[in-house]
């Protein structure tokens, strides 16, 4: 059969290229995976990290977006995730998040990957993506809440905001359990614990008209504080949701 027609004015009929499909992504290995982000990698996009903090050594320079787009396609599980994540390199571990499997990932695999978090980035990424639509996701708020290690603790309030955007079933009770861990957390100095504690109680306040109540409540209590991290965790939350009318969230939860 040919290819249909499509005239234009002026030029007469004009052949409608066919579009060509795109490669099948089901074999996919950690080091195709690996040739990938080595031929996408530029300089300037590494040199571009260090300006938000990100540790450059060893990442290739590939941005999120073109991960994403690279990952479509790619069967999720966690053979390959775990490939990636065992190469310690920046996007690799980023990508891991995006074709792993929540369905399949352990609390046992959560707690040490946590351990490895190293940035924000990579904390964020792995914890929007992946760790708050797992089955363990509540629980992992709980438990890591008051440990000592930075990133891993802001994993608990990273995973505290996508989870008011990806768990659409949860009750407003079983957010408000959670402040008192926020309550705790805010007396965390350290600006990356800071900013995911700030972050956290601020998405919770937007899930809906009654946690918007109470985190502007908690909020007030926070402001009042003589602990200066909690003072400024007031400020910032009352800033966000004062005059904002507050309904189920429905926005993607942000890559940082």
């Amino acid at each position: 059969m040919s290819s249909p027609e499509v005239r234009s004015p002026g030029l007469g009929p004009l052949r409608r290229r066919a579009r060509t499909p795109e490669p099948s992504k089901a074999g996919v290995s950690a080091a195709d995976a690996l040739r990938w982000l080595e031929r996408r990698g530029s300089r300037r996009n590494r040199e571009g990290m260090a300006r938000y903090g990100i540790p450059s050594e060893g990442a290739f320079g590939v941005t999120f977006g073109e991960l994403r787009a690279y990952a479509k396609g790619i069967p999720k599980g966690p053979g390959l995730a775990r490939a990636l994540w065992s190469t310690g390199r920046y996007e690799a571990r980023l990508l891991a998040a995006l074709v792993d499997d929540p369905r399949k990932v352990t609390p046992s695999q959560m707690d040490r990957w946590a351990a490895e978090f190293d940035s924000w980035a990579v904390c964020d990424t792995v914890c929007f993506h992946l760790f708050d639509r797992t089955p363990h996701a509540w629980s992992r708020v709980h438990a890591w809440a008051g440990v000592s290690p930075t990133f891993k603790k802001r994993a608990a309030f990273a995973v505290l905001w996508g989870l008011t955007v990806h768990d659409r079933e949860a009750s407003d009770d079983r957010f408000l359990e959670t402040f008192p861990l926020i309550e705790r957390g805010a007396l965390d100095e350290r600006e990356m614990v800071k900013k995911g504690v700030d972050m956290a109680l601020r998405a919770v306040g937007k899930r809906s008209p009654g946690l918007r109540r109470a985190a502007i409540e908690l909020a007030a209590k926070l402001e009042a504080s003589p602990e200066g991290s909690r003072a400024w965790i007031g400020r910032s939350v009352l800033r966000e949701l004062r005059g904002k009318p507050a309904t189920r969230s429905r926005r993607r939860a942000p890559s940082r």
